[in-house]
């Protein structure tokens, strides 16, 4: 019996080989669509998912009500681990794990740089992360260890056994090779290329005993029996008993495998994240494949007057119902099967683009047997769910009314056919209306204005010779006239690296913890910046030497501070008094999604690691940064010239929003695609049933327009009624997801309009082509059986 369904399934599939591409053509697109989405998902889901003992390692957050709000944040004061450690017994281990920076590593000749991560010695014992070489125990024990990833080994040594083998940092200090780290997913948190010890940095200077600091990431490993919910009870007091300055601040514990996806906090509380977007497009493949599954539907449905005589003769020589259910459910996990072979190939020939889009490495997992069962299961499901309803519509076929050729296909004002058209169609517009507000949102947030000039502008990390040669490197830079300005500040003008609300002015309530950001500059940072001034003066040493202890504050600051006069006003900071020489504009160095904080730009007693140069723009970019290559060369000769342009990093904050914007571009193109061979398919077979009554109309002087409108109209108001559904959708979850932002679009009602028109349009399309075809047809051909 099944050979005979599955020879019957094949000669079906032949005989209609039309039917056959359409529907397998829409099927793969809607697989190969889903399958990119779930391996996507599913790098999601795995990340920071792949360490041994995931369930007991926690980050160390802080928790501080300001102003009737509940802050959270994940960095913490250096001192905690230890802290921690000392304090509660239920704790197995801590580490601590610095921001990566870029290290000079040298070799004989060789000079190689890598980011570089200071963490406890405990590091590898707590996340155990697979060890190629070494004793992650001892690994890290000595001042000058060194763990090295298989990736840097292999450009450090070539081929040969790194372990004990020498190469000096920053050509300060000599390090040997104690480790060799298996290379890391890319979905993990830890970014590193190489691991030193924390001693290191407390050898260094380092001082790790102050809390007023966040700056660290600190973990922790609970013991195997520990309750986490008694230790989450106990650490929200632990500032209480050794921070001075912020007793009242509370430290909490998450887990670490739920920060990249759920670490979002409002107001105290977990408020999602990452995981919205993840369960966006989840929601997006399973309605493409979906359609997908409305498109067999439909075009099975469309063709049951030509299976009418087979089901009725199956009937009367004695099948049952259901065998009848289960032939038509065969031949749908067949073509689901044919589909799933060249969705296969779709997916392996877009992987690299898309992996490019995703910024993953995402694979299909041959070697994987539980890929194998899953994607049997997806087969198989998406086999049955796109043939139950032709299916049980089929063997539903009287063969007393089928015999007598009294049986007709309905033509009702409500079928499910049609009802599965506006459902596709519904899907499609209510993505083209997300597509055109993502990408409105992106625009808009791209030409609000940032403040500064970032044309011209480059930076470079200070390293090596750089801080003794700086005056040396300025004035010949300047001198070359490769730029018209130089200034050193603490962190990139695109990034915030320091934060404190412990600044204090003139009126300022004891109680008041907002945050202020802290920069610190040297020399003509508003020139080279090009930040606008409102009020005062840049920072200019030479004549003004009291600028070291200066300070010029943002818009945002002078109305927090609630400064109506601010120039002469003093800000005491780490320890020091500002005074204010300058007001400037708000300018963007956060995200352009949300409203400016306040900023205090301190003078030249700060810590700098950033030196900034305007280029001339009356020579090439290429001219001039030749020119300064060269001189950095010359005063650092032991560091590679490395340099960002500022406006190619302030880019990347839009990248987020790029990458969902271009998906759902993507995958509503592919959703119209699928949709619009439906319809072809609807309307050819739609043609073909009506194809008696077009020949008589053409007789009867009918024009070629008029029959076209005919065969068209009644797909239009498919569309039309789409339209109505789909608009308050779109506009209910656009508002939705634009109300996370300060910054937003309002939605406009062209949107709709052009949604629906685009829509129209495209439907009118695919459907006149077959249309015009069948009305341009010579009536005798139809007419002559008659």
């Amino acid at each position: 019996m099944i050979k005979n369904y599955l020879l019957v399934a094949w000669r079906n599939l032949w005989r209609k080989k039309s039917f056959s591409i359409l529907n397998i053509t829409g099927l793969s697109i809607g697989m190969a669509a889903a399958v990119l989405i779930l391996l996507w998902i599913q790098s999601e889901m795995r990340y920071d998912q792949g360490y041994a003992n995931k369930e007991r390692i926690y980050d160390v957050w802080n928790r501080f009500k300001k102003n009737g709000e509940i802050n959270c944040w994940r960095t913490t004061p250096k001192v905690m681990a230890s802290a921690i450690q000392a304090d509660y017994p239920e704790v197995e281990q801590t580490t601590r794990v610095n921001y990566p920076t870029s290290v000079l590593f040298s070799l004989g000749d060789k000079r190689i740089t890598a980011r570089t991560c200071a963490v406890d010695s405990t590091f590898l014992n707590i996340f155990e992360l697979p060890l190629l070489e070494g004793n992650r125990s001892k690994a890290l024990d000595g001042l000058y260890s060194l763990v090295v990833t298989q990736d840097l080994a292999k450009r450090l040594f070539g081929d040969e056994n790194p372990m004990g083998k020498v190469v000096k940092l920053n050509n300060e200090h000599n390090f040997t090779v104690t480790g060799v780290l298996k290379e890391k997913p890319r979905n993990s948190r830890f970014n590193f290329e190489c691991l030193v010890s924390w001693a290191y940095l407390r050898f260094m200077g380092e001082d790790d005993s102050f809390w007023g600091n966040n700056s660290t990431s600190t973990y922790v490993k609970l013991k195997k029996n520990a309750s986490f919910d008694a230790m989450q009870a106990k650490i929200l007091t632990l500032r209480k008993k050794y921070d001075k300055e912020d007793p009242d601040m509370e430290t909490f514990l998450y887990p670490v495998t739920r920060t990249y996806l759920h670490g979002r906090f409002e107001n105290g509380k977990e408020a999602g994240g990452r995981i919205e977007i993840v369960r966006l497009f989840g929601i997006i493949a399973g309605f493409i494949l979906l359609v997908a599954c409305i498109n067999f539907m439909n075009l099975s449905t469309a063709r049951s007057e030509k299976r009418a005589k087979e089901v009725g003769i199956r009937k009367v020589v004695g099948a049952r119902r259901r065998s009848l259910i289960a032939q038509f459910l065969g031949e749908s996990v067949l073509m689901s099967l044919l589909a799933a072979v060249v969705a296969v190939l779709i997916v392996q020939l877009a992987l690299p683009a898309f992996n490019k889009l995703v910024d993953r490495q995402l694979a299909l997992e041959w070697n994987n047997g539980t890929f194998w069962l899953g994607a049997l299961v997806f087969v198989i499901a998406t086999g049955l769910l796109a043939g139950s309803y032709p299916a049980l519509f089929l063997s539903s076929f009287k063969p007393v009314s089928v015999m007598k050729g009294t049986f007709k296909a309905a033509n009702a004002l409500i079928t499910p056919r049609k009802v599965l058209v506006i459902g596709q169609f519904t899907f499609a517009i209510v993505l083209i209306i997300a597509t055109i507000i993502v990408r409105q949102q992106m625009y808009n947030a791209q030409q609000r204005q940032t403040g500064y000039d970032k044309g011209n502008l480059i930076y470079t990390f200070m390293e090596g010779d750089m801080y003794k040669n700086y005056e040396v490197i300025k004035q010949e830079v300047l001198s070359s006239g490769a730029v018209t300005s130089i200034t050193k500040t603490s962190a990139p003008i695109t990034e915030s690296w320091s934060n404190t609300w412990g600044m204090y002015w003139n009126g300022k309530d004891p109680d008041d913890k907002r945050v202020v950001n802290r920069l610190c500059a040297d020399n003509a940072i508003v020139k080279t910046i090009g930040l606008q001034l409102v009020q005062g003066r840049d920072f200019d040493l030479t004549t003004y030497p009291t600028d070291s202890n200066a300070t010029i504050l943002n818009e945002s600051a002078v109305k927090l501070m609630g400064l109506k006069e601010p120039l002469g006003q003093i800000i005491k900071d780490m320890g020091e008094e500002f005074k204010v020489i300058g007001v400037v504009k708000d300018f963007i160095v956060e995200s352009p999604y949300q409203p400016v904080n306040p900023m205090a730009i301190h003078g030249a007693k700060g810590y700098f690691n950033v030196i900034n140069l305007k280029l001339n723009p009356a020579h090439t970019n290429t001219a001039n940064i030749s020119k300064i290559e060269a001189i950095f060369k010359k005063h650092n000769p032991e560091y590679p010239y490395n340099y960002r342009f500022t406006d190619e990093e302030y880019s990347h904050k839009f990248d987020n929003e790029k990458r969902t914007g271009t998906l759902a571009t993507l995958f509503a193109l592919l959703t119209i695609v699928i949709s619009c061979l439906g319809l072809f398919g609807l309307a050819s077979y739609m043609a073909e049933n009506r194809i008696k009554e077009i020949g008589v109309r053409k007789v009867l002087g009918a024009s070629v327009g008029s029959i076209t409108r005919l065969l068209s109209v009644d797909f239009l108001k498919l569309i039309l009624v789409s339209f109505v559904i789909a608009a308050p959708l779109g506009y209910w979850a656009m508002h939705n997801w634009l109300k996370d932002f300060p910054y937003r679009v309002p939605i406009q009602w062209w949107v709709f309009a052009a949604a629906g028109l685009l829509s129209v349009g495209i439907a009118l399309l695919t459907v006149s082509f077959q249309a015009l075809r069948a009305a341009r047809s010579n009536p005798m051909n139809s007419l002559r059986t008659e």
